[in-house]
């Protein structure tokens, strides 16, 4: 099922290059600074349920397709389904993944996690799930093991601001060795458009114990929450707006619109620009306090809202659209943008910015780097465009390597495979085409697959 060579080159001379390249790393650690599998799990450490809620649920890769085609998503989240027969469901539509990143992490999954030599289909949905159940049975699949055996260095999870931190409490009370860590979410106190955005803010008060009626009261809250998560692990705050636009209002203007927006009274443009004014003080935070910044803009959030209505967030109905860099990010970036304190990763959605926008900005700016290829994109031909578009403008070291960014736990090691195999291919380019020599590409490749994450994000 998984040939040798697969995402490599068809080109004899590049495959080789490709191959040698892709040796060097492929047993490297996994580094896994972004990402939103569940602290409880590690905390836990108790058996997963069933293949159907390890592999399937949680999946919104899997759960769109699906609805894709006319199944009900209520099918699978309305938590009364037969978990076999909802396996058998998902099996008779395998088919619809072909050609798909989510067929290449599955099969990947399935084969090196679960040992599995067929193909999933109708015909052996039953013998799937019952050797993946006996799996799921067995101490070596609990999920510390996993993350054991997956060869995992660290991973960072993602809590919003009032988030106790209670699972990581419980990990690094406990005798296990491994290393998961937080990430500082703020989007549900500083989004006014954020579901129960005003009854956050209130207990942003309470657990910062700060006067979040006034705009330095909260803007305090804030750096005793990011101070709370830095001594739970914390590198890095995490931002999903809609849009990249920052601000620099005068204090007073920001105190005025923050007493709009307190209140509940704001309107669209009050919102958006209480975002941006936030990404730029959250900006400045990070200066003081080393965190690292990432931005995840461009997602039109809960498309359908009668969806959003039953079911709630992050089911595969969040769709890209166009995002604008250049001048949005300007107003941080007249702040900070030249301050070497401050490290801020930028995502995108829309593609076409790669070489028009965020190259050149990374190019440029020391406090910017750009973020892999990402969700819709981080596929196989995702990541080769994104090399492919960025390098000439921002090179391989003003980007930060590959993150996985993903809630299921067993495909991060086949998502990892991906990306490794993919800039050997690239970097096989360069050197069969004399731009780069193999020995350097070496370097590039381990640092693509280790080096970078690592240190970009201070692991």
């Amino acid at each position: 099922m998984l040939h040798q060579d697969r995402l490599f080159p068809t080109n004899t001379d590049e495959r080789a290059i490709a191959k040698r390249l892709f040796e060097t790393v492929c047993n490297l650690p996994l580094i896994c600074p972004h990402g939103h599998t569940d602290p409880a799990w590690f905390a836990q450490n108790e058996a997963f349920a069933n293949p159907t809620e390890l592999l399937v649920v949680p999946d919104h890769y899997v759960l769109r397709m699906l609805v894709s085609q006319g199944i009900p998503l209520a099918r699978f989240r309305d938590g009364e389904g037969d978990p076999q027969e909802l396996w058998k469901l998902f099996a008779d539509h395998y088919y619809l993944f072909r050609g798909t990143p989510t067929q290449i992490w599955l099969d990947h999954t399935f084969r090196e996690t679960f040992g599995l030599e067929v193909r999933l289909s109708a015909a052996t949905a039953d013998l799937y799930y019952a050797r993946i159940s006996d799996c799921l049975s067995k101490d070596a699949f609990r999920p510390r093991a996993l993350f054991d055996s997956f060869n995992i260095e660290v991973i960072a999870t993602t809590e919003p601001a009032n988030d106790p931190l209670t699972h990581h409490k419980d990990i690094a009370n406990s005798d296990w060795t491994g290393r998961v860590i937080t990430a500082y979410r703020p989007d549900s106190v500083v989004d006014p458009e954020f579901d129960g955005f005003l009854d956050n803010l209130a207990e942003f008060g309470e657990i910062s114990g700060e006067d979040i009626g006034t705009w330095e009261g909260y803007l305090n809250a804030h750096r005793i929450r990011r101070a709370y998560f830095a001594a739970h692990g914390a590198t890095s705050t995490d931002h999903g707006h809609p849009t990249a636009k920052t601000a620099n209002l005068s204090r007073v203007e920001a105190e005025a619109l923050y007493a709009v927006v307190s209140s509940g009274t704001s309107d669209a443009a009050q919102n958006e620009m209480f975002r941006a004014q936030m990404l730029t003080e959250m900006a400045g935070m990070s200066v003081e306090d080393g965190l690292v910044m990432q931005l995840h803009p461009g997602s039109h959030r809960n498309h359908n809202a009668d969806m959003f209505e039953q079911f709630g967030r992050d089911i595969g109905f969040d769709i890209p659209q166009r995002t604008s860099y250049v001048d949005a990010l300007k107003p941080l970036l007249d702040c900070h943008g030249m301050d070497p304190r401050l490290s801020l990763i930028l995502f995108t959605l829309d593609e076409s910015t790669y070489a028009r926008e965020l190259a050149p900005l990374a190019g440029v700016y020391p406090s910017l780097k750009l973020g892999p290829a990402w969700w819709f994109f981080d596929s196989a031909a995702g990541m080769m465009r994104y090399r492919e578009l960025v390098t000439e403008t921002a090179g391989f070291y003003n980007t930060v390597g590959f993150n996985d960014d993903t809630r299921a736990l067993p495909s991060i090691p086949a998502r990892h495979d991906v990306a490794r195999r993919v800039d050997c291919a690239y970097l096989a380019r360069l050197v069969a085409t004399h731009v780069m020599a193999e020995e350097d590409a070496v370097e590039v490749a381990h640092d693509l697959a280790y080096g970078l994450a690592k240190a970009a994000y201070k692991l």
